[in-house]
C-alpha cells in the first residue's frame, strides 16, 4: 500500500512516498518558495536527486506536479494507487492524543489552535486542502507534533500562573517534536532489546526539544506552550526570566509583536553568536577564536546538560541517551561536550564512535553505566506508519 507523508509549510510542501508496510521508501523530495518568484523543486529517487525550476503558484500546484512525476518515474499507474496520505501538523492542543482522520470537524479543530502555532498550523491546513483536491480517494490523516506528549501529567504541563489562563485560554505546556521523540524512543528500544525502559530523548536541530520517556509514555518535554521555550535553539531564546519581555516593550517602545520576533527570530545562536543560527557556521567560529561563537556553544551546552540531569532525576535514573536531528546527528563536538559534562553520570565517550555524521551508533564505551545513542529520525515513516494503522 502506498503512503505519502506530507509536511507543508507556508511556501513549502516536503513529501515521501512509502511502500506500506514495508516501509520502504519509494521517492522523497520538496517543493520550495511555492507562490513566490524563482520556485523549484527537487527530488530524490534511486539516490539521485533531480531539482527542477518551475512555477509554484500554489500547493495543489505542486501536488498536481508531483503526480505527473510518480507517473513519469513508474513509482505510480495512476493517482488511486495511493491509497493514503499523511500531514503533519504542529499543534493539536489537548484534543489529540494520536493521530486522527482529517474530517472537517477536526480540522476545524486545527484551525482553531492556529493562534497557539500561527506559522504552522494554517500552512498545514493548506497542504491538507491541497492535498483532498489532488487526491480525492485517499485517506487524509493529521499527524501532531503534540499527541505524543498529552500523557505529561498535569504538574508538569500546568503552569505557575492564575488557573483561569488554563481554563479560559488553554495557557499550558504542549511540548513539539512529539513525533520524532517517539521515533527514536522506539528505535532505541530495538537496540536496547527491550521496552520497559527510561529514555531521554534529544531532538537537537535549528528548533530542539528534550523528552523524558518512560515505559513508552512521556512524562516530560522542554518545549512548551509554543516551540520557543526549554533550549536554546538556533533563532530562539528558550527559557528566560518572562519580565524581560515587558522589560524591553517598557524601554524601547517596541510592540509585543517586535518583541516576540526578536525572541522567535533574532534569538539563540544567531542573538548571542552575531554570526549565524547554524551550528556549522558556530564550530568554525569557534575555530577561528570568536568569543561570541564560543560563548553561545558553552550556553547551548549547559542547556542541553540542564535538562538532560533534570530529567535523569524526575525519571529515577535511565537506561539511555539518544541524540537525534539535525545537530544531534551530524555535530560531534556538541554531543561531545555535552557527554562531558555528564561524566558525573559515568557516562564515557567513545572519541571514535562519536566522530561521525548521520549515522546510528553507539558513542559510549561499553563500561560506560549509561549508553548514549545517535538515531537519524524520521518523522516521515512515522506519519505513513499511523496512516497505514488508521487505513486498516
Amino acid at each position: 500500500m502506498k503512503i505519502l507523508s506530507v509536511n507543508a509549510g507556508s511556501s513549502s510542501l516536503k513529501f515521501t512516498l512509502f511502500e506500506m508496510p514495508e516501509e520502504k521508501e519509494l521517492i522523497s523530495g520538496v517543493f520550495e518558495r511555492i507562490g513566490i518568484d524563482n520556485s523549484f523543486y527537487s527530488i530524490k529517487l534511486n539516490g539521485d536527486k533531480i531539482k527542477k525550476e518551475i512555477p509554484l503558484n500554489n500547493h495543489k500546484v505542486a501536488f498536481e506536479i508531483l503526480v505527473k512525476e510518480l507517473i513519469d518515474n513508474n513509482i505510480i499507474n495512476a493517482l488511486e494507487d495511493i491509497k493514503g496520505v499523511g500531514h503533519r501538523v504542529a499543534q493539536g492542543g489537548a484534543y489529540f492524543d494520536a493521530s486522527v482522520l482529517a474530517t472537517p470537524e477536526n480540522l476545524k479543530i486545527v484551525e482553531d489552535l492556529a493562534p497557539l502555532a500561527p506559522l504552522h498550523n494554517p500552512p498545514a491546513l493548506t497542504g491538507v486542502k491541497a492535498a483532498m483536491e489532488t487526491f480525492k480517494d485517499a485517506t487524509q490523516t493529521l499527524v501532531f507534533d503534540t499527541s505524543f506528549h498529552q500523557s505529561i501529567p498535569k504538574e508538569n504541563y500546568i503552569y505557575p500562573v492564575p488557573y483561569e489562563w488554563y481554563t479560559k485560554y488553554g495557557v499550558r505546556r504542549y511540548g513539539f517534536h512529539g513525533t520524532s521523540h517517539k521515533y527514536v524512543y522506539l528505535r532505541v528500544n530495538e537496540l536496547l532489546r527491550k521496552s520497559d525502559t527510561k529514555v531521554i530523548t534529544c531532538h537537537i536541530g535549528n528548533g530542539a526539544s528534550i523528552s523524558a520517556v518512560k515505559n513508552g509514555i512521556c512524562i516530560n518535554t522542554s518545549m512548551g506552550l509554543t516551540p520557543n521555550a526549554g533550549l536554546m535553539m538556533g533563532t530562539r531564546c528558550g527559557d528566560i526570566d518572562a519580565t524581560v519581555l515587558t522589560y524591553m516593550m517598557k524601554t524601547t517602545g517596541m510592540s509585543a509583536g517586535e518583541v516576540e520576533n526578536y525572541l522567535n527570530k533574532e534569538s539563540g545562536y544567531l542573538g548571542v553568536s552575531g554570526v549565524s543560527s547554524d551550528s556549522r557556521d558556530i564550530e568554525d567560529g569557534i575555530k577561528n577564536g570568536d568569543e561570541r561563537c564560543i560563548l553561545a556553544q558553552d550556553m547551548y551546552v549547559n542547556r542541553i546538560v540542564d535538562y538532560i540531569a533534570r530529567y535523569y532525576v524526575e525519571l529515577g535514573g535511565i537506561d539511555a541517551i539518544v541524540f537525534t536531528a539535525g545537530v544531534g546527528e551530524n555535530a560531534p563536538d556538541t554531543r561531545a561536550k555535552v557527554i562531558n559534562k555528564l561524566n558525573i553520570l559515568d557516562i564515557k565517550l567513545d572519541e571514535n564512535s562519536n566522530n561521525t555524521r548521520g549515522k546510528e551508533i553507539k558513542i559510549t564505551t561499553d563500561d560506560s553505566k549509561i549508553p548514549v545513542y545517535v538515531i537519524p529520525t524520521n518523522e516521515e515513516v512515522m506519519i505513513a506508519s499511523d496512516t497505514y494503522k488508521m487505513i486498516k
